[in-house]
């Protein structure tokens, strides 16, 4: 049984006979499910239940559920999402390449993947391929055992969402930078292994401009590259898209004017430009090239790195950045541009914090060091598309949106402070303990801190997070659902926990807010956890020189190497691709039994 194929075209069908999903860049899958564990099957019949082990532990969960539609087959594409209309497809194939039992583990904990559901094919022993789409369609619909796409919800199963406005979804694909959408007609059947035109395909193309620098005769490819750190990095090879006379032209230059440099190869110094259209680049090499035009306007010099990366990442159609190239961190040679890409990657991480919180900004309109100013207040040039909410008569932006991220990063809003609580709560929905060094040369004191309290966290059956503060200390962060405590309460365990440990180092920690009397020992900040109060975003930038971000951190990092200097903005966004979100299951975290039994306690030992 292999999956049906979809059939490429630029033209996108309109009309009432057509539905559209979002394409994304994954493994095909197919799920057949006839007991317990489910197999998973990719389209050229290999068996993939070993390499994704916390796709089949999720299924067994809901095990239960799902029994009484066995015996079942679903489509899908497994997908590593990074926000609700894209898959990273290197990390996919990573994970698809995985030998070892111990790898295999680690990359199921790091990047756990999703299967998106866009078709069913049995259904209690039934088979459903010759039914129309729009019935198997309603009877997927009709199992709600899964939600739709959800980056946030990784490790699961989850259901495609159906657009019947092309439009709509072709702008929330360009705004994601998503594969591309797909249209099927309504009365489709499901064909195994048929390449149908019921089924389309449309790509998202990026237009990256590249230098050729050598051609091989042999296979008629050609290869691309960019400046990067004022070297030729070849970052594309390609022939398709190129028409027989512009083959011949271009073969023919390098032949004629190029310098052998070996029997089927020959190459050129920076000369020749051309536009090459694109779905990605996975780190190494841009995604299913093909020739797009010549760029005869355009001087090799001008062809970088990171023009390639604002090409491959372009802006939403609401958002102008103005003067990208302005310094924004000179010691560190970052200017707005690389402030806006940044933002753009770690939106899907970034924004989960944001959403809902009335902000308040740290602004330095002329770059970092510089002067600065806190922004409360919406300024009245604030764009009709940032929401607002007025709190004790301050009308605060909601970042709730990539736009309006990145509207806020064009006006150099470097660090992003953000309230215990969402505009939908009374209550805290974390704990945030704030572990404050005398200085940043004092930083393994946080660390020390930090190993005490994770010891008693975990003695306590609570689970923490740990995030630098982009400055010299460590925050520690404890989810709490919604509206389940008060500050009060949360207030009698943060208070707890700071006297515990000053009274077992009273040499190294204390609790007094004033700095003159703090003695050269760390501040254990408890006060500071209160309603109307503050904390820097997890993976905001910070204000200093050097482009520190507060970053979340694995426990495991939490040693004598660890240090704030390890974070600066570049470091993070390598980070994020090397080894995934430490807070990736912070918003899953439900433990109101175990801090009702911590607090009944601490009640207890009052009296």
């Amino acid at each position: 049984m292999k999956p049906m194929l979809l059939t490429a075209t630029e033209n996108t069908p309109t009309g009432n006979d057509w539905i559209y999903e979002t394409k994304y860049d994954g493994f095909r899958c197919l799920v057949i499910w006839e007991k317990k564990q489910p197999k998973l099957i990719s389209r050229n019949e290999k068996e993939l239940n070993g390499y994704f082990p916390e796709l089949i532990q999720y299924c067994e969960e809901i095990y239960e559920e799902i029994a009484p539609h066995l015996p079942l087959i679903l489509d899908g594409e497994i997908v590593y999402l990074t926000n609700n209309y894209k898959s990273q497809f290197s990390i996919v194939q990573k994970r698809g390449r995985t030998k070892t039992e111990k790898t295999i583990q680690e990359n199921a904990i790091q990047f756990p993947c999703n299967i998106i559901v866009f078709d069913l094919l049995m259904h209690k022993g039934n088979v459903l391929e010759g039914l129309p789409l729009i019935e198997r369609k309603l009877l997927l619909h009709q199992l709600k055992l899964f939600g739709f796409p959800d980056a946030q919800n990784k490790g699961t199963l989850q259901l495609i969402k159906e657009f019947h406005d092309a439009d709509k979804l072709w702008n929330k694909v360009k705004k994601y930078h998503g594969e591309g959408i797909i249209a099927k007609k309504k009365t489709s059947v499901w064909e195994s292994g048929k390449r149908s035109n019921q089924w389309l395909k449309i790509k998202n193309w990026r237009i990256v401009t590249v230098i050729l620098t050598q051609y091989d005769q042999e296979n008629g490819y050609f290869n691309g590259a960019v400046f990067k750190d004022g070297q030729l990095e070849v970052i594309t090879n390609f022939r398709h898209g190129l028409l027989d006379e512009e083959m011949g032209t271009l073969s023919t230059f390098f032949l004629t004017k190029g310098t052998k440099t070996s029997a089927t190869t020959w190459e050129l110094p920076p000369s020749i430009c051309v536009d090459v259209a694109c779905i990605d680049y996975d780190g190494k090499k841009l995604r299913e090239p093909r020739f797009d035009a010549f760029r005869f306007d355009t001087a090799a010099n001008d062809v970088t790195w990171e023009k390639m990366l604002r090409q491959l990442n372009p802006l939403p159609e609401t958002i102008t950045i103005t003067h990208p190239d302005k310094p924004v961190w000179p010691a560190m040679g970052l200017v707005k541009d690389d402030y806006i890409y940044y933002l753009q990657q770690i939106a899907p991480y970034m924004l989960p914090f944001l959403k809902n919180r009335l902000l308040t900004a740290i602004r330095f309109p002329h770059g970092v060091p510089g002067e600065s100013f806190y922004q409360k207040n919406a300024p009245d040039y604030t764009p009709e598309f940032i929401k607002t909410m007025v709190h004790e008569e301050i009308e605060y932006i909601i970042c709730h949106n990539i736009e309006s991220l990145l509207w806020l990063g064009n006006q150099l809003a470097i660090e992003f402070h953000i309230p215990f609580q969402t505009v939908a709560t009374n209550n805290p929905t974390e704990i945030v303990f704030d572990l404050d060094p005398p200085s940043v040369d004092d930083f393994s004191l946080a660390i020390e801190a930090a190993t005490r309290m994770k010891a008693i966290f975990d003695n306590l059956n609570l689970t923490s997070f740990v995030k630098t503060s982009g400055g010299k200390g460590l925050q520690i962060y404890i989810p709490l659902p919604k509206d389940a405590f008060t500050y009060d309460e949360c207030r009698i365990f943060t208070e707890f926990v700071c006297r515990f440990l000053c009274e077992q180092e009273p040499k190294w920690f204390t609790t007094e807010r004033l700095k003159k009397n703090r003695n050269n020992k760390l501040y254990l900040d408890y006060v500071q956890h209160a309603e109307g109060k503050t904390i820097i975003s997890p993976y905001s930038a910070r204000g200093n020189d050097h482009g520190y971000v507060a970053t979340p951190l694995l426990w495991s990092e939490v040693d004598s190497k660890l240090s704030p200097k390890l974070f600066p903005i570049p470091a993070v966004l390598e980070r994020i691709s090397s080894m995934g979100d430490p807070f990736k299951d912070f918003f899953k975290i439900q433990q109101e039994e175990e801090f009702r039994a911590v607090l009944t306690t601490l009640r207890q030992l009052k009296k």
